[in-house]
């Protein structure tokens, strides 16, 4: 009896159950991955513990409302541009002046921005922020 040898069967990659597998991750990964949407976030500013103020002579302050409007040592401006608040510091400022942002807690940040722009624009280096005390 002559048997003829049986050719090799070709290894097959079977897909079906690895895919399979990868379906159930992905499912598992979607339904317990958090989705947090950063506009939602609640943010009420500023608040903090702070020593009762001290009065300084070279103090420059600049309140911001919560539309936006400016007031420079409690002279109101009528423009809101960072040129107008330069000029307006360009009058107050003296060697080591300290600049307080008094910013409304529903203020504008490209408000609070603009105000450090022009205290950039006329050198000053000091800048601090007020806030309220928190009990």
């Amino acid at each position: 009896m002559k048997f003829r040898p049986r050719p090799p069967d070709e290894p097959e990659i079977n897909l079906i159950p690895f895919i399979d597998v990868l379906l159930v991750i992905l499912i598992f990964l979607m339904l317990t991955t958090t989705y947090s949407k950063f506009t939602e976030l609640q943010v009420s500013l500023p608040v903090a513990n702070a020593d009762a103020a001290r009065d300084r002579p070279r103090e420059i302050i600049v309140a911001i409302a919560a539309d936006g409007r400016y007031a420079v040592n409690r002279e109101p401006l009528e423009a809101r541009s960072v040129e107008a608040v330069a000029a307006a510091l360009r009058a107050l400022v003296e060697k080591d002046s300290i600049l307080i942002i008094s910013a409304d807690a529903a203020a504008p940040v490209q408000a609070v921005v603009t105000a450090m722009d022009a205290a950039r624009r006329e050198g000053l280096t000091r800048i601090t922020f007020a806030a309220q005390t928190g009990k």
